[in-house]
């Protein structure tokens, strides 16, 4: 892995581990106690409901065509755009005293009050059903690539830095998780991929960590553990302000101006980066020194050879 930049002297991370350690595991119990309490604010992705695409004949203003829609029957819509300023897509949540049809013929009044040439697209119904089917579905498909992801670890890395690494990914899903609660942001399938997507950039982040990791740990003989994690944090750190950067800038852009139907992706992403990138350092490498990691466990097994603690029948 090489360096874009050079860091002669070697920064002592370490020294501000425990307090940071401490507030990530306030962030987690408090991310577990919103959970537990207010739950999480479900998209209809998984709630259910019914969506509606339309077409305008000019760009429509979508707070105004909020504003239109007064009825009863079309309280609770989420309005965006769809691909371009004159593609509308409604979404209506499940109502048990209403039927779908009602709720659409309301959006599709509101939407003639707007534009009398507009064109229903896609009307579609997602039953509480299969919305509760696609939360549990979500939920493993998080709790499987965590376990894939300790298998491949487990394989590469020495035992306590997998465990390192597992823990800081469970430390980065939960606490991304317990912001969305806290703020009652919507959880919908974009979210559930960006979700994923934090997984795969933090677990490549702590990876680039403990190779250099262990890579030091044989190639500086003197050095007590936590002076060879400072050390290769500090020689992997141009990396990682470089990449973090040059993904913020995207992903900045994205939550900025990528429109309603990104912006929860975009969110997860930005919560993502940052808790991902601190605890690569103050969860992952922390947590492997706790567990008493040194030089010793990184050296490859010796394999006795057959007949090597025989005398030597040579002259």
């Amino acid at each position: 892995m090489f360096q874009i930049f050079s860091v002669k002297k070697t920064v002592n991370f370490l020294r501000h581990a425990m307090p940071i350690s401490i507030m990530s595991m306030v962030l987690v119990i408090a991310s577990f106690v919103s959970l537990g309490v207010q739950g999480i604010n479900w998209g209809l992705d998984f709630t259910g409901g019914t969506v509606v695409e339309m077409e305008f004949s000019a760009p429509v203003d979508l707070n105004v065509l909020r504003a239109t829609m007064t009825s009863d029957e079309a309280e609770g819509a989420v309005v965006q755009n769809f691909g371009s300023s004159r593609d509308v897509l409604v979404r209506l949540p499940v109502r048990s005293e209403l039927k779908s049809d009602a709720q659409v013929e309301a959006v599709l009044t509101a939407a003639q009050s707007i534009d009398a040439g507009v064109v229903q697209k896609r009307v579609e119904f997602v039953g509480p059903q299969v919305g509760k089917e696609l939360a549990e579905q979500g939920g493993l498909a998080v709790i499987v690539a965590l376990i894939c992801i300790l298998i491949y670890v487990s394989f590469r890395f020495e035992w306590r830095l997998a465990a390192g690494s597992v823990a800081a990914l469970a430390h980065d899903v939960i606490v991304t998780l317990g912001v969305f609660s806290v703020l009652q942001l919507e959880f919908d399938l974009t979210v559930l991929a960006g979700l994923l997507t934090v997984v795969g950039y933090s677990l490549n982040d702590t990876i680039v960590v403990y190779d250099r990791i262990r890579e030091n740990f044989l190639k500086m003989r003197k050095g007590t553990p936590e002076e060879i994690v400072n050390t290769s944090i500090t020689q992997t750190m141009s990396r990682t302000v470089i990449t973090t950067g040059t993904t913020l800038i995207t992903v900045i852009a994205l939550f900025l101006k990528g429109g309603t139907m990104i912006h929860g992706f975009a969110t997860a992403l930005l919560l993502g980066i940052f808790v991902g990138t601190y605890s690569s350092i103050y969860v992952a490498s922390y947590l492997a020194i706790k567990l008493g990691i040194n030089r010793e466990h990184m050296l490859p097994v010796e394999i006795e050879k057959e007949g090597a603690d025989q005398p030597s029948m040579m002259p």
